[in-house]
């Protein structure tokens, strides 16, 4: 492609980040209301996901991962949201070498409070987009991701 040549397709990262933004505007205020920044919030959400771990807790690079914080990033975060009493860090029972996190009752009342709110936003998304196309947005991402799973390298550099 030349420098004279104009882009044919809009800027997919841009519309994607700004959509984002647009949702995350109606969660901020709420996850300020609670103390806690979007990454904070990110942890809790993959900490009160059902993993089937039964209560054995999340290794630090599974939440790296779900959380797209980087290791150095994540390891502040954690110890900040420690120290406020949100999460209580353990050694894996299989493999001493590896961290393990879980939500505190603190923070399980968090995600119990923030859950609330945010799948209110998200039923009044679907009231608005209709369910059909909230569901067909949720089908298109999820196959923009598959289809650049294999190119990916954010999971991996997540955890190096």
């Amino acid at each position: 492609m030349s420098a004279n040549t104009p882009f044919i397709h809009r800027n997919l990262p841009r519309l994607l980040l700004q959509a984002r933004e647009a949702v995350m505007a109606h969660t901020r205020p709420s996850l300020r209301d609670q103390g806690l920044s979007d990454q904070q919030w990110r942890v809790l959400r993959v900490l009160g996901e059902d993993h089937g771990n039964g209560g054995t807790g999340v290794e630090t690079g599974r939440i790296a991962r779900e959380a797209f914080i980087i290791g150095p990033s994540l390891s502040g975060v954690l110890t900040r949201m420690e120290r406020d009493g949100l999460i209580q860090r353990a050694r894996a029972a299989t493999d001493q070498r590896r961290t393990v996190v879980q939500a505190t009752e603190l923070g399980l009342a968090r995600v119990a409070t923030l859950s609330a709110t945010i799948e209110a936003h998200y039923q009044w998304m679907e009231q608005h987009l209709g369910k059909a196309k909230l569901q067909a947005l949720y089908e298109l991402l999820d196959g923009v991701i598959a289809l650049e799973a294999p190119a990916d390298s954010t999971a991996t550099a997540l955890t190096e």
